[in-house]
């Protein structure tokens, strides 16, 4: 599904973005906004949350300088929905191997730093 992913830019189904994206496993593609660029709140998850995913993986960065909210990490994991937090580049993969396995997956993508 994510053909391919850089510093800056993600390419699905074909099509690149060059914008932080929400990736839903029914191929849905949504610009991803948040409110602090490198700190990931309950606020910019909450969409992705009302979805009901079994999975949500969340892209940090080329080098993993997003973080995760304590509020956002225990309200999803609350919900019983299961969060993998990784650099972007390993949580694209993550994200194309639970697709397969037909997971309900949300990815949340940050394409840079």
């Amino acid at each position: 599904m994510i053909d391919k992913y850089q510093f800056g830019s993600i390419t699905i189904e074909g099509k690149k973005y060059d914008f932080d994206v929400e990736v839903r496993s029914n191929k849905e593609v949504l610009r991803w906004q948040r409110e602090e660029g490198h700190l990931f709140n309950l606020e910019d998850i909450e969409r992705a949350i009302k979805e009901k995913p079994e999975i949500i993986i969340l892209g940090t960065g080329a080098y993993g300088v997003a973080q995760v909210s304590q509020e956002a990490d225990e309200f999803i994991k609350n919900k019983g929905i299961q969060l993998i937090i990784e650099k972007t580049d390993q949580a694209v993969k993550l994200f194309n191997n639970l697709i397969k396995e037909k997971k309900r997956v949300i990815g949340l993508f940050h394409l840079t730093c």
